[in-house]
């Protein structure tokens, strides 16, 4: 024991010295590209602005800045039972456990347990000895530890790689919800927009019946003819087939939103209810902050960081492998002498192997997480541009579509003014009916525009905060 004692104590004053020792390349934040300010400015109405440090933020219910309060309620059920969701908080809870994992090498491994056995020896063995017993029983009960000291900060990698891992997969997490609660809101504004062509082809429909039941009262009366009546009834039958068209794609809207708020679609409805509701203002921040606003981004970085720990862990092979054992406890022949002082055995030891060939292994191992690290890199910053394309398609949309909303504005009450002018100079009998039906479609074909581009614009808004990063930042990575 005396000569044992000093190696495993040498051993442990050596696992101390070495403990701060961690090889391998330290995590920076590679650099990304980025910009000073946003290309696209704000359009007249303000539709979005650049936040100014007195401006409110987007906060974490993104979608209570729509005043919407059934949208409310449809996001509120996402988190409930959405099983995509679901599924996203599953895997990092998964991977939060690789984290302690991980974090158990730090530690020995104890172990203990009894056992009992009788034996008998065969007389005839090389080793026997006359008089010697032949059948015997055996009583023991010991412990075991073992412990291999994290001298060269492999452990301390692995951790540093589970860490980075398990705060990617809750990134992921963050941007699933985003993806699905933004998704919701789409289809949402979407079916609202059908509503609104829905009621505008209503009270399309009931304007052409009266145009029929003129042009009817006008051939009775001999200042009209008959294909009068046949045009004001086949406008009138197209448009009815066009509203009744508009509940395919509704119907479809809303058994997405069924599923996403985790409701068969055999029992769920929405009430009709046409998008009327201003455009809200979106504060865009700077560019920079896309880098910590948005999950994606967060999870490349994450993984990036991840990727570097491997390097770490791969450099370690190059090191030896020094462990710590010792074991003890009891052992007897007969159970009445089993836990007692002379019964007692104890053996301590130390061991270090160092690999002398692998025929290149850990050299292609190490270049190999070198190779993953810059893979990580280029998808970090490969991130980063899409999150600036994204942002700049849907600042041009909302910019680009306020135009065309006004243009379009102006342009369905030309419509409105050459049917009205077009109906008094029929009804004055100046002209045929077929002025009268060119009019009509040139309206209702403007009124529909216009309706598509209001529901085009909520679309762009949701784009624009789901590219923003809604209401998420780094800060809300776990520690672990």
């Amino acid at each position: 024991m005396r000569s044992l004692r000093p190696l495993f104590v040498s051993a442990a004053t050596l696992s101390l010295l070495m403990a701060g020792c961690t090889v391998g390349p330290n995590y920076h934040l590679p650099n990304a590209p980025t910009a000073p300010a946003f290309k696209e400015t704000a359009p007249p109405d303000g539709a979005w602005k650049q936040t100014e440090p007195s401006d409110q933020a987007i906060r974490g219910k993104w979608w209570e800045i729509y005043n919407d309060p059934q949208l409310n309620t449809l996001e509120e059920k996402v988190a409930v039972s959405n099983q995509t969701l679901k599924a996203a908080a599953e895997q990092y809870a998964a991977a939060r456990e690789q984290v302690r994992v991980a974090r158990a090498d730090y530690y020995p491994t104890l172990s203990a347990g009894p056992s009992a056995s009788r034996s008998h020896l065969s007389t005839h063995r090389p080793t026997y000895v006359n008089g010697a017993k032949s059948q015997y029983n055996d009583f023991s009960i010991a412990g075991q530890a073992s412990w291999e000291p994290d001298f060269w900060g492999r452990v301390r990698r692995s951790v540093e790689a589970s860490r980075a891992s398990a705060q990617a997969s809750a990134a992921d997490l963050a941007n699933v919800e985003l993806s699905v609660r933004s998704e919701l809101a789409l289809d949402y504004f979407q079916l609202r927009g059908l509503d609104t062509q829905k009621e505008l082809l209503d009270n399309t429909v009931k304007s052409y019946e009266e145009y029929l039941q003129l042009t009817q009262v006008r051939f009775h009366g001999g200042v009209s003819t008959d294909s009068d009546v046949a045009l004001a009834q086949t406008q009138l039958e197209t448009t009815r087939a066009q509203d009744i068209d508009v509940g395919v794609a509704r119907a479809q809207y809303e058994h997405a939103i069924a599923t996403l708020i985790g409701t068969p679609a055999s029992s769920f409805s929405l009430a009709a209810m046409p998008l009327h509701a201003p455009l809200p203002q979106i504060p865009v921040g700077v560019p920079s902050q896309l880098l910590e606003r948005r999950p994606d981004i967060a999870a490349a970085e994450r993984r990036t960081n991840a990727a570097n720990a491997q390097i770490g862990v791969a450099i370690s092979a190059y090191y030896p492998t020094i462990s710590l054992s010792g074991s003890g406890g009891f052992e007897s022949s007969e159970p009445g002498t089993w836990i007692q002082g002379p019964s007692a055995l104890w053996s301590l030891g130390a061991s270090a192997s160092e690999l002398l060939f692998d025929a290149g292994r850990r050299h292609a191992l190490t270049q190999q997480a070198r190779d993953s690290y810059e893979a990580q890199v280029a998808n970090y910053r490969q991130s980063v541009l899409n999150a600036f394309q994204e942002t700049e398609d849907n600042l041009a949309s909302l910019r680009i579509l306020q135009e065309e909303s006004a243009t379009q504005a102006a342009a369905v009450a030309a419509a409105e003014r050459s049917l009205n002018i077009s109906t008094n100079r029929y009804k004055g009998g100046v002209t045929t009916y077929l002025e009268v039906l060119t009019a009509q479609t040139a309206q209702l074909t403007n009124q529909r525009t216009q309706a598509d581009i209001a529901t085009r614009q909520f679309a762009a808004s949701v784009q624009l905060i789901k590219a923003l990063g809604g209401g998420w930042d780094t800060t809300q990575l776990p520690g672990l």
